[in-house]
């Protein structure tokens, strides 16, 4: 009978044993994973195989992945980033490559590389698309932040406006292929960095906030617009940049300036991001659910170094639909694969009074463009025009709205006070 109970009492200790070694490991990965959502990640994956290049036919064979069997335009970055080519239509595939037509070798030895990273990236600068731009910075509550500001078509300063925030772990280069549509509409194009991307300053933390703190980034984007003659502004963000917008135009004064809201693949509730992500990579619900709790909690967030927790409620969006102030086109796709498209369903159906989603099949995250470029400009002038916001429709009365009537403009010299104005 003793050696039972001893045996038992020892099998009873090895158990608890392992449960405790069980859940430290896990609160170790919940750890780390809280770490990867909000920190800003110093290098990407170069994870696409390149074959075969072959400059006299035009044709470059890829291993096969979710992103390169889509028909498009994109970019192919390359030997550290340093090289860059642009790939075209897909000419054949089968279970492990895809052959795709090269349309060009901006820059590096493409003939030498064994592995690449797929990028939505067309344009790299201004100078891509053939257009002057200004270099200027913006006076953020942390420091100044550089931007590109690029003329409408015709070239004088144009009084629309459109601010054009970037995702997450890129730069404002992101946002260049919106630029022609906007133009071509009669708007001033401001394309600016934020905290922790690399250009701007970093906060003090080095952590992102996803888009809680960043807006205040993009409130002062607006007050430099103001202060250069725009009298309407339109915000567009892609991915977290839309969070991000939808924080400013939720919690900044500076919003009452902000006349329509245009997002692509954004985040609108970052609960329902994280826990689909998780799922994707097999994350246990239990160590997901601790890192969304360590992100959240004062004692937690600063074990995964921010400086303040992320406050998940103020950040969800579609919770908060009613209080969304002006109209608003979302451009997601079904197949998004890192930002589901539940968020912007529901924020639409939630709002359709002043919410028009655009809804794409298969374009993946943030490449709606690449996929069907010509869909989505139309998309975004028609909406424009809709609402009379492009210089083409007031010239000629057209619209749903002519918002330049509610647009107050700022006293010049105005800065959003340092850490923001109080919360709407």
């Amino acid at each position: 009978m003793r050696s039972s109970r001893g045996l038992a009492g020892r099998v009873a200790v090895a158990v608890a044993g392992a449960a405790l070694v069980g859940a430290v490991g896990g609160m170790l990965v919940a750890l780390r994973v809280a770490r990867d959502v909000v920190t800003p990640p110093r290098r990407r994956p170069f994870d696409i195989p390149v074959f075969a290049v072959d400059r006299a036919a035009g044709t470059i064979l890829l291993g096969r992945t979710p992103d390169t069997e889509v028909a498009g335009r994109y970019s192919l970055r390359f030997d550290d980033d340093r090289g860059h080519a642009r790939v075209g239509d897909i000419i054949s595939l089968d279970e492990r490559t895809v052959l795709r037509r090269l349309v060009s070798v901006e820059r590096g030895d493409l003939e030498r590389a064994s592995a690449a990273r797929w990028s939505a990236w067309w344009y790299s600068t201004p100078a891509d698309l053939g257009l002057l731009h200004s270099e200027v910075g913006i006076e953020t509550p942390i420091g100044v932040a550089p931007a590109w500001l690029i003329a409408p078509e015709g070239g004088a300063a144009g009084t629309p406006w459109v601010i054009a925030v970037h995702g997450r772990g890129v730069t404002r280069a992101e946002p260049l292929r919106a630029v022609p549509v906007f133009r071509a509409a009669g708007f001033s194009a401001l394309l600016v960095s934020y905290r922790n991307d690399g250009d701007a300053p970093a906060s003090a933390d080095g952590r992102y906030a996803l888009g809680g703190e960043e807006w205040r980034d993009i409130e002062a984007a607006i007050a430099f617009a103001l202060e250069h003659g725009a009298t309407r502004i339109v915000l567009m963000g892609w991915s977290m940049g839309g969070a991000t917008v939808l924080q400013c135009l939720l919690r900044s004064p500076l919003a009452a300036h902000v006349v329509g809201v245009v997002l692509e693949s954004p985040v609108v509730d970052w609960v329902g991001v994280l826990r689909f992500q998780a799922s994707a990579v097999g994350l246990p619900p239990a160590v997901r659910d601790a890192a969304l709790a360590l992100l959240g909690s004062t004692r937690g967030s600063a074990l995964v170094g921010l400086a303040a927790p992320i406050d998940f409620e103020r950040l969800d969006v579609v919770a908060r639909a009613a209080e969304v102030p002006v109209p608003m086109l979302v451009l997601h796709s079904d197949d998004d694969g890192f930002v589901p498209s539940d968020g912007s369903v529901a924020l639409a159906a939630a709002r359709p009074d002043v919410v028009r989603l655009e809804r794409f099949t298969r374009a993946r995250h943030t490449k709606l463009w690449n996929y069907d470029p010509e869909r989505w400009e139309r998309a975004i002038r028609a909406w424009l025009d809709e609402l009379g916001l492009s210089v083409t429709a007031e010239a000629t009365g057209s619209g749903a709205a002519r918002s330049g009537s509610s647009a107050r403009t700022a006293p010049r010299g105005r800065r959003p006070a340092a850490g923001g104005a109080a919360p709407r």
